[in-house]
């Protein structure tokens, strides 16, 4: 599908001395003074305001205090497994001796804390269930666990839905009457606050002295919070950036667990090099794998591993998960493709407001892959749906910019009592379940919502840029400050430019990576190497194209020793 290229433009120039290509892209991110750049430990919000914290801190405290036994239940994802690692090892650090987690499976109870978690979680006799990444929408479940006696602390961070659960505390930014700033914190952001509160209440009540022990440092936990909060692909507000830059550093100075180090090296990254995508790209994903395919033990038992032997292991248990989830989407992906011809969705024909895809055999933990994916392509939202329990379908849903798709579902539940059996979810991705037989019924109510809450929306592919830079600009000083200038992601994006080159050479390499040599206009006599990943093969390589428009990020091609400028391309046509 053509994506067009669009300059952002900024209200005011930044002052100070940096670069001024950086002067640039920071004030197109709404960056108005170079303090806001400043992203130290110091610059973290402070919890006043933060509805719930100061109570669910009491709660926690009477628990570890008394020697209740505190069961953490997390979501089967990366942020749900790095939230209940920062909750285990904190926990523990403060002198808990009475803690321990469970994951559901997603295959045999779903997602959250559903009545038939409630009942496995209550053969372990905890005193205190405390749910991470998840909880805000298991009103049973909640009910379930006060029925048996179990107190319950929910710390979540997805948007709440008309009833919330009777939680004895509950801990979400997200949630009414809280007036904590930042709402993009992830659900390891929730519990990393949630524990700060907790060591201070420790601290108040004398615990620490009790104990002959030092408060812990939160800092040894930054590492876990930088990548559940990269992984989840929230919103890199000031004070999620400071967390995650703080993450990046420590990592870096090799600060970190021996779990992200094995999965570091099995992915082939540098620690001292490490930047944000690299935990999107490489981390993230084999982290995912074992919720996808298995179950996430293994990866919570990568993060929480205690010496670099035993991490290796599960590191590549997890890599082999991996290989094995790519495996199946590639074939899932050919399956969708031809369900997409089957239903005439091509560019060169008007397309659909929203598309819907269910196909028997299909696996629960890739639908949302398959989902981005089909969306990344058609710039529409996209539901895939898999095979559930009982003649339900559990489906995966990813939005565009403008569409907010679990207020979508919402308006689809509302106005179709029954169709829906249950959702939840984001502004970018929700996930939920109905009946097998009402597919069809909902594919319809779906697209009527998309398609009278798409009128403002534009449709069209969008790549947006921070305009062209000059011949004199190519170069690899300013592709290391622009790598490292700050946690670039959701909401803060890495900086994209564009031009006109001239095409020295082209040739695939890997079976469907286009390699490019060009020249700039400016400097003719000077060659940049660019790769494009995952072209079209059958467009490109084009010998009688001579220039080309593209869309593309200056990046630093580190190899055997050597770092070397390279454009990696966004968008390319020929111009």
């Amino acid at each position: 599908m053509a994506q067009a290229i669009r300059r952002r433009t900024a209200a005011t120039t930044l002052q100070g001395k940096l670069h001024p290509v950086l002067k640039r892209v920071f004030s197109a991110r709404g960056i108005t003074s170079p303090e806001e750049l400043e992203l130290g430990l110091d610059k973290l919000l402070p919890p006043e305001g933060f509805a719930g914290l100061g109570e669910a801190a009491v709660l926690l405290a009477d628990t570890l205090t008394t020697g209740g036994k505190i069961l953490i239940v997390g979501d089967f994802d990366a942020d749900g497994a790095t939230s209940i690692a920062v909750g285990i090892t904190l926990l523990r650090a403060m002198g808990a001796t009475q803690v321990d987690y469970l994951v559901p499976n997603r295959f045999e109870y779903g997602y959250g804390l559903t009545p038939e978690i409630v009942e496995l979680a209550s053969q372990r006799k905890p005193q205190l269930i405390v749910t991470v990444d998840n909880g805000i929408s298991s009103v049973d479940g909640v009910a379930r666990a006060r029925e048996l006696g179990i107190l319950t602390l929910v710390t979540d961070h997805h948007l709440p839905g008309r009833e919330l659960p009777a939680a004895d505390v509950i801990v979400n930014p997200n949630q009414p009457g809280c007036d904590f700033p930042s709402k993009s914190l992830a659900g390891v952001g929730v519990i990393f606050y949630t524990l700060s509160a907790l060591r201070r209440e420790l601290r108040e009540r004398g615990w620490f002295d009790e104990q002959g022990m030092a408060p812990p440092g939160l800092g040894q936990v930054l590492d876990l919070v930088a990548l559940g909060t990269i992984a989840d692909v929230v919103p890199l507000d000031r004070n999620n950036r400071v967390l995650v830059q703080q993450g990046l550093l420590r990592i870096r100075a090799g600060q970190t667990r021996p779990g992200i180090s094995a999965l570091l090296e099995i992915a082939g990254r540098q620690p001292q090099r490490l930047v944000a995508s690299d935990l999107s790209f490489a981390v993230a994903p084999r982290l995912n794998a074992a919720g996808r395919l298995d179950d996430m033990s293994v990866g919570i038992a990568c993060l929480l591993a205690d010496n670099g032997a035993e991490a290796r292991r599960y590191a590549e248990q997890l890599d082999n998960l991996n290989r094995d989830r790519q495996q199946i989407e590639r074939g899932m992906q050919e399956e969708a493709t031809a369900a997409l011809a089957a239903l005439e969705i091509r560019a060169d024909v008007e397309l659909p407001n929203s598309i819907c895809l269910y196909q028997a055999g299909w696996h629960q933990g890739v639908v949302g892959i398959l989902a981005s994916r089909i969306k990344d392509r058609w710039n529409r939202p996209v539901i895939a749906f898999a095979d559930g329990d009982d003649g339900n379908i559990k489906g995966s849903a990813r939005s565009i910019p403008g569409l907010h798709i679990r207020d979508v579902l919402d308006r689809v539940a509302s106005s179709h009592p029954g169709l829906v059996s249950k959702f939840g979810g984001h502004a970018m991705a929700a996930g939920l379940s109905l009946p097998k037989q009402r597919f069809s019924e909902f594919a319809e109510a779906l697209d009527a919502v998309v398609s009278e809450w798409l009128q403002d929306v534009e449709l069209q592919a969008v790549i947006e840029t921070d305009g062209a830079l000059a011949g004199d600009q190519m170069q690899l000083e300013l592709a290391q400050q622009l790598r490292y200038a700050a946690p670039w992601g959701q909401h803060f994006p890495e900086p994209v430019f564009d031009g006109v080159f001239h095409l020295v050479h082209q040739r695939i390499v890997g079976e469907k990576h286009l390699k490019l040599v060009l020249s700039h206009a400016d400097a003719p006599d000077s060659l940049l190497d660019a790769i494009a990943f995952n072209v079209d093969t059958e467009r490109w390589p084009d010998p009688e194209v001579e220039r080309v428009e593209l869309a593309y990020r200056l990046d630093c091609n580190y190899y055997r020793g050597e770092e070397r400028l390279q454009l990696m391309i966004e968008a390319l046509q020929p111009a």
